[in-house]
């Protein structure tokens, strides 16, 4: 292979990795006087890989690189955009954050660009072992940065229960790369699809196949693999559990993608059960588990259960149009996630204590109406009431599931996400009918603003102006999925 050509491929990596590198110096020498810095150069580095990217997405051609190891083309770009955008949010609002808890660290940004890198490894991997490298890369940073407010022991106890119960799926993941290969022989994507077949699988390969996906479904907190989502997300420090809610949960989403149609693609009927059985297991206990939370950031940990369960709908269909239904769904959850955790890091006493109760949120329409309408769009949209733009997701995966024959599945999941709206109207409806408990004060940086903002617009009906834009990158990313190396 060309080394030029390799080194042309893999400029993005090349480009995140010398980053890290230099920005450890500056972080060595500057101490964390210089975290905000890095903090800025951390997102033009992401910015600078976003560029670099953009061109596979938007007609490059596929390229193949580290001898057959990562698989370049228009999915993993899209899967890439969608990380970047992640972390780029959590590095412009984490300063002020971290700085108001007297928790800034200089190697915060730095952690955040290495997940990153793991991410990107992960969502173009086109081998088993690739795919451990990359998610290990990413689960390694994502242990240390849940535990990174020292002073407050929930951050502690969430990075211990993310470190142990990572391993454990770790592990399992582990068992079922070494299963698969001992039936296959190989461990590149397509190499095992050859070698599955389109036939009856042996106990051994089925097996190793269960076991993958079993360990991808933690990554993903696909129930009944969910456990530790709840504990993380209270326990990390806000900013960090709005990155864990948006990039890695797209690059694990993207590697699962990748792992079942482009690994398994030709033994659809074995994992698409185990598919379905998750998905309806996920939005029922993301709806059920929902109800009863008053800390905003545990329901937001039981709703993004909840919306894993739709977008495996999409997955479940094993068709092009269910793959573009799914990455659909995954931009607008992503967006969804980030006006968020936006709302939540707006959420302060008259004393700088971060307010997670709904309860106290009682009647912010009247005291801060902006603030209250930019949650109650976010919530709306989650649930999937039209004409708010998280709509078009779920109606884009129950098409195609149904397309796919896959109609009791689709009527099952339409009659669970009626369930689910109940605990989103309970947080609007807290806003706008409950008497004003008047605790919610201060403002937020212009920057949470700004990009608070944005992230309603997009979510409002406004947001359909993209659909065209939107499900065409979709589409282009999906068909390349199911192209064969």
């Amino acid at each position: 292979m060309d080394i030029f050509h390799t080194l042309r491929a893999i400029a993005v990596e090349e480009l995140i990795s010398v980053a890290v590198l230099v920005l450890l110096l500056v972080a060595a020498w500057g101490g964390d006087k210089a975290a905000r810095a890095i903090a800025i150069a951390a997102v033009a580095v992401l910015v600078g890989a976003a560029v670099l990217t953009v061109p596979l997405l938007t007609g490059g051609a596929d390229s193949l690189a580290l001898f057959g190891h990562l698989k370049l083309d228009a999915f993993a770009a899209f899967a890439r955009l969608l990380i970047y955008v992640g972390a780029a949010v959590t590095l412009v609002v984490a300063p002020a954050w971290f700085e108001r808890e007297g928790e800034m660290r200089a190697e915060f940004s730095l952690l955040v660009l290495l997940a990153v890198l793991g991410m990107g490894i992960m969502v173009a991997a086109n081998d088993m072992l690739t795919l451990y490298v990359g998610l290990e890369l990413n689960s390694l940073a994502a242990y240390v940065l849940a535990s990174s407010a020292r002073g407050d022991g929930r951050s502690a106890e969430a990075g211990l229960k993310y470190f142990v119960l990572g391993s454990l799926a770790s592990g399992i993941l582990l068992y079922g790369i070494s299963l698969t290969y001992g039936f296959t022989g190989t461990t590149a994507f397509d190499g095992v699809r050859a070698a599955l077949g389109s036939g009856s699988l042996s106990l051994g390969a089925t097996f190793g196949v269960v076991f993958v996906l079993a360990g991808l479904a933690f990554k993903i907190s696909a129930a009944p693999f969910h456990m530790w989502t709840p504990d993380v997300y209270e326990g990390a420090p806000t900013p960090v559990t709005a990155l864990f809610a948006t990039a890695p949960k797209a690059a694990a989403l993207a590697l699962l993608m990748r792992v079942s149609l482009a690994g398994f693609g030709g033994q659809v009927a074995a994992w698409q059960q185990i598919v379905v059985f998750a998905a309806l297991l996920s939005i029922v206990i993301g709806a059920l588990g929902a109800i009863g939370q008053d800390n905003i950031k545990r329901l937001l940990a039981y709703s993004s259960i909840n919306n894993v369960g739709f977008m495996l709908i999409g997955l479940a269909a094993a068709t092009p149009a269910g793959a573009a239904a799914m990455l659909v769904y995954l931009a607008i959850y992503v967006v969804s996630s980030v006006a968020a955790f936006l709302v939540v890091l707006a959420l302060r006493d008259d004393h700088g204590r971060a307010i997670e109760s709904i309860s106290a949120l009682g009647g912010l329409s009247r005291t801060r109406p902006a603030l209250a309408a930019a949650l109650a769009v976010v919530m709306f949209s989650l649930a999937g009431i039209p004409p708010l733009f998280g709509f078009w997701g779920k109606f884009l995966v129950f098409q195609a599931a149904v397309s796919a024959h896959l109609v009791v599945l689709a009527a099952i999941g339409i009659a669970a996400s009626v369930i689910g709206a109940f605990y989103y109207l309970k947080v609007v409806k807290v806003l706008y009918f409950d008497a004003p408990t008047d605790q919610v004060q201060g403002t937020e940086p212009v920057a949470n603003r700004v990009v608070l903002l944005a992230s309603a617009l997009v979510l409002s009906p406004l947001g359909y102006l993209l659909t065209r834009w939107l499900g065409a990158l979709a589409g282009t990313a999906a068909a390349a999925l199911f192209r064969l190396a």
